[in-house]
């Protein structure tokens, strides 16, 4: 057995095992361990940190910094970078190198005079690049500097030249700036308007930075909103992920593709736009025909992920669009176990849930209810709520430790309000207690959950018990469901009673007129005649006992295990059955009486006995005797 500890980490769902013999433990589980939740970072996927993080870079495409650290590892570099800023390099420029390095260099830092003087007078290369494979059209698109982009492309400058890492283009530098202008001239001089599709157009960089006229200039030039490849990130994932809503509604518009996944997660738009809380672009998806159930590869729902990561506005418009409330992803968890991952409005996303028919009582593969973690995630208030809502509190997980046993450790402030709550059970009419016409009306169902039926009406009296709670049974309604639930069934075991004294003194008999005998040495030692019939009628007695043990092992083996009277009721079977020889029953001869059978019958004579005074200890009359003994016989044996 292990103690396992439940802990909320990166608003997350998460739980660490650790070995613990101490006697207080808080959880019992057997040795398999519960995963956790598959983001390690955060609620968050990859893929929504993968775009989140681009887009931070995207910002600004190159570092000003960047660029002049770069020019400068160059020969010569940062001579012709003095020249550039001055203004006064045109007529000392010799060596073809420093013309092309100062074309670079006047992209970035110069103006449009300094470029055609350049490219007329000195020839200097349109195509010439860094070390990292940038043209000066890049720069001028990065820096959204139409004219001197204009003046690159009239001198030859390619426009669909790639970095040396083939990342970006001059049209993606232009999209990146947010630069219409830049967009349009390089179209007209036929940039591929789809080129890097198969990872990233110019229209995801449009997107990148929320620059809605450039992407409705390439959408209108004919840019795909959709990638050829699957698994792929769309334009529409990147609008999503940024909760760029104007961008998603054109994108919609230009038929992007609302099911396709992305990456190794195989999220949707959909999925992004929920962990986010992006409700209008949720909303957008949704209007489009969005699958409000889609799955990514964790099984999860768009609704697992708004419940993980709090977004309580697209809960509830999930909600208000049919979602499956209780669909459940890996280790058979539903939204309203994802919903319980931090205090701040886990409440009010459970509220939702419930109001919309989440199932209360789902456990997942491991038995954990959402009762069992908000107790062991001490929300008091999820914890109350979900008892208000019919949550069962005798819940065991497959530990078999319940969820009482999890709100006394963790959540003991709730105690005081199950029993205002059994208070409320209690209700009379306006006449007085002591009027003739007075009517006391009780409610048993918080007592008798319809969820807890299968175990049995005193499920929740016996888990008070385990948990140290006895006090509780002293409450009226307890009190009053006891003495009504001893009427309906104190025949039963009045007939119990009478069946098992009749078997202990037919047993008891036998056993003396057998086993205690008064031969004279050398005499014959038969038994009396009747002591044979004595022996059939216990074997008869003792093989419905037999039948009675089997028939209730059959309805439950680990309920039935845990009770020592049962393995006492074996014991006794068995002993009898080894006391009680057919030799004898046949012959009569004390004689052929084995010894080891004189040990066996002492030992399940006091048996017998021991188990007749238990039974008589159940009834009320006698019950505090047997206590007050079995009390003094522990004491004693301490």
């Amino acid at each position: 057995m292990e103690n396992v500890r439940f802990s909320i980490i990166e608003n997350d769902l998460k739980w660490n095992s650790e070995s613990d013999q101490a006697a207080d433990v808080d959880l019992l589980l057997d040795k398999r361990s519960i995963s956790s939740e598959a983001n390690s970072a955060g609620v968050f996927s990859d893929e929504a940190h993968e775009i989140f993080a681009r887009q931070q870079q995207n910002q600004i495409l190159w570092e000003l910094e960047e660029i002049e650290e770069t020019l400068s590892a160059t020969p010569r570099a940062k001579h012709v970078l003095e020249m550039v800023r001055s203004g006064c390099f045109l007529e000392l420029m010799t060596d073809s190198s420093d013309c092309s390095l100062a074309l670079i260099c006047c992209s970035v830092f110069g103006s449009v005079e300094n470029i055609q003087y350049l490219l007329s007078h000195y020839n200097a290369d349109p195509n010439a690049a860094d070390s990292r494979g940038r043209t000066p059209l890049h720069f001028a698109c990065c820096r959204a500097n139409a004219p001197i982009a204009k003046v690159l492309l009239d001198h030859g400058s390619d426009p669909n030249r790639w970095d040396a890492k083939k990342e970006v283009t001059s049209l993606h530098c232009a999209a990146s700036s947010k630069s219409v202008e830049c967009i349009l001239l390089l179209l007209r001089r036929k940039a591929s308007i789809n080129i890097g599709i198969e990872k990233r157009s110019a229209l995801h960089y449009a997107i990148d930075v929320n620059a809605v006229e450039c992407a409705e200039i390439l959408l209108k030039y004919g840019a795909d909103p959709n990638t050829p490849q699957v698994y792929t990130e769309t334009p529409l994932h990147t609008a999503s992920a940024a909760g760029f809503a104007k961008c998603v509604q054109l994108l919609l518009d230009h038929n992007a593709d609302v099911r396709s996944q992305f990456g190794e997660g195989k999220v949707t738009a959909l999925h992004l736009a929920a962990e986010n809380d992006y409700v209008e672009c949720a909303r957008l998806l949704l209007e489009h025909r969005a699958e409000v159930d889609c799955r990514n590869a964790s099984h999860q729902t768009p609704l697992h992920l708004a419940c993980l990561s709090q977004s309580i506005g697209t809960v509830d418009l999930l909600i208000a669009y049919g979602a499956n409330v209780n669909a459940v992803y890996r280790d058979g968890r539903t939204a309203l176990h994802a919903a319980i991952v931090k205090q701040s409005r886990c409440l009010d996303c459970c509220n939702a849930l419930l109001k919309a028919g989440a199932d209360v009582n789902k456990a997942d593969n491991y038995g954990y209810t959402p009762l069992h973690i908000a107790a062991l995630n001490e929300f008091s208030s999820c914890v109350y709520t979900f008892i208000e809502n019919g949550a069962d509190i005798t819940a065991r997980t497959d530990g078999h430790v319940s969820a009482l046993s999890f709100i006394v450790r963790r959540t003991p402030e709730v105690i005081p309000k199950l029993m205002q709550k059994l208070d409320r059970s209690i209700k009379a009419n306006d006449h007085e207690i002591g009027d003739v016409d007075c009517q006391i009306k009780l409610d048993f169902r918080l007592l008798v959950p319809s969820s807890s039926m299968e175990r049995g009406e005193t499920e929740l009296l016996l888990s008070l018990i385990e948990v140290g709670q006895k006090r509780i049974l002293m409450h009226p309604l307890c009190e009053t469901f006891l003495f009504l639930k001893w009427r309906r069934i104190r025949k039963f075991f009045l007939m119990s009673l009478a069946y098992h004294t009749l078997f202990v003194l037919l047993f008891t008999l036998y056993v003396i007129r057998v086993f205690v005998r008064c031969c004279k040495e050398g005499e014959e030692c038969l038994a009396p005649g009747y002591v044979s019939t004595i022996g059939y009628l216990v074997i008869i007695l003792n093989l419905i006992l037999l039948g009675k043990e089997v028939f209730q092992m059959a309805h439950g083996l680990h309920g039935y295990a845990k009770y020592w009277e049962n393995w006492l009721q074996w014991t006794i079977v068995f002993g009898v059955l080894l006391c009680v020889s057919p030799k004898i029953l046949q012959t009569g001869d004390l004689l052929a009486v084995p010894v080891w059978q004189h040990h066996v019958a002492a030992v399940v004579i006091l048996l017998v006995w021991l188990e007749l005074m238990m039974l008589v200890g159940r009834f009320p009359i006698f019950g505090v005797y047997v206590q007050m003994f079995t009390k003094a016989y522990h004491f004693s044996g301490r």
